[in-house]
């Protein structure tokens, strides 16, 4: 009593008292123990000093009673059940070394205060827009702000269990984030990118959240390995194949022609879709897309930053009259300049709903033009190996069975792609030779 009185006495001292020493326990906390804890109810661990747990009326919640300079303080570390006692109890464990080392652990932020839209905005800041791409982390921002936010965002990072992560999967599915009430959904919709939910949302969601709660485990928010994503299953999406036909290539590139006759028409805009149909290139990768990255003389486009990294895109001689009749504008390096100073368009979803209701293509998104570049290569013949290298489709697995076609090769096969598809256009559908026939 005297050692422990002395002790008392010299931190308080040095302005320092660590740890409360609850009242003398001679129990072990175990998991059958908090399982028969009833509401009100409380139990100390005799082992670990100030660790303890609670039972109120809606979780049993594990506690870490402790004085820092002087204050008492009662640290949350997480909710039964997402956390096992043995987990709990390490957590405690590492806490009280911290307090040892004097700093004091609420600093870390493990408690109920910290809610998962404290997670998001932190994940944008400090992951999102300093890793990734701008496009990338714009889609992530974007999956935030309609699901993430919405549906759990006021929630404990500490008290995200599988449940709520299985029970948030099926309500974007259904679609119980897009919005109801008429004015949200003309709001939505201004974009032209209305909320709708789905599978592949909700699959990408969980991506986004499993990465999220890795990096709370690293930051401190959590206690390590109990992410609540792991093990929740993804749903089985149904890819969607839609290509173009002759026919509706011919009626989409009139109306384009059409647009471009009228006064005030929007050149760069209606150049962005030409330029989809003719390069097989990503929806991204031609509205970013800069003069510096275009060499005309070589017919070729040099992208530095794809979504599949460095890559060159090849350009027929119609893709080439399309970029070389496009004016440049002082000021601005992009290619398909926008409204904003110094910007690209920013806009192709809405211009691309109106155009598709007008050719009657209500169900094709703009992805599908890069599919339809693929199809009308491979109903040529094109061996699959040269489609992949003319689109720069190019990763860790695919790269080893392009190397070795020459930049020739694949400029040849793609004016040849580019003279069908203008056939195709002009009302003429003279089929390539195959790689059996010779050419006239």
């Amino acid at each position: 009593m005297v050692a422990l009185w002395y002790w008392k006495i010299l931190n308080r001292f040095n302005g320092i008292l660590r740890v409360t020493m609850p009242k003398r326990s001679s129990i072990t906390i175990t998991k059958s123990r908090v399982d028969a804890l009833t509401i009100g109810q409380q139990l100390w661990d005799a082992g670990t000093i100030g660790f303890g747990v609670v039972a109120n009326a809606h979780s049993k919640t594990f506690k870490l009673k402790y004085r820092y300079k002087g204050r008492q303080r009662m640290l949350t570390i997480g909710r039964y059940g997402p956390l096992t006692v043995d987990a709990a109890r390490k957590q405690a464990i590492t806490y009280l070394a911290e307090l040892n080392a004097n700093v004091d652990p609420a600093t870390k932020k493990v408690n109920l205060a910290f809610t998962v839209a404290d997670l998001c905005n932190e994940y944008m800041q400090k992951h999102a827009k300093v890793t990734k791409k701008a496009s990338s982390a714009a889609q992530d921002a974007s999956n935030i702000k309609n699901h993430l936010k919405p549906l759990l965002g006021k929630m404990a990072v500490a008290d995200v269990t599988s449940k709520e992560i299985d029970e948030f999967k099926i309500k974007v599915e259904t679609g119980k984030t897009a919005p109801t009430n008429p004015k949200d959904v003309q709001k939505a919709q201004k974009g032209g990118s209305p909320v709708r939910g789905g599978k592949g949302v909700a699959n990408r969601c969980l991506a986004l959240l499993s990465k999220m709660f890795n990096l709370a485990e690293k930051w401190g928010y959590r206690p390590q390995r109990t992410n609540p994503t792991v093990g929740i299953s993804k749903y089985r999406e149904n890819a969607k194949e839609r290509y173009l036909s002759d026919e509706e290539l011919k009626n989409l590139w009139s109306h384009l022609d059409r647009m471009e006759a009228e006064k005030g028409a929007d050149v760069y805009a209606i150049a962005f879709f030409r330029l989809l149909i003719l390069t097989g290139a990503r929806s991204s990768e031609i509205r970013t897309l800069k003069w510096s990255s275009v060499d005309l003389s070589a017919k070729r486009l040099i992208l530095s930053d794809s979504k599949t990294g460095k890559k060159t895109i090849h350009l027929s001689d119609v893709a080439v009259g399309v970029l070389e009749a496009l004016p440049q504008v002082t000021g601005n390096g992009y290619v398909i300049v926008g409204a904003k100073l110094g910007k690209p368009l920013q806009n192709v979803r809405k211009p691309w709903v109106a155009i598709r209701k007008a050719v009657g293509l209500d169900d094709v998104r703009l992805h599908d033009l890069r599919h339809s570049f693929a199809s009308f290569a491979a109903a040529q013949g094109m061996p699959l190996k040269t489609i992949g290298a003319l689109m720069g489709h190019l990763n860790d697995g695919t790269t080893s069975r392009y190397v070795h076609l020459t930049d020739q090769y694949l400029q040849k096969a793609n004016d040849e792609l580019g003279a069908r598809m203008k056939g195709v256009v002009g009302g003429r559908t003279e089929p390539l030779p195959t790689e059996d026939q010779p050419k006239q």
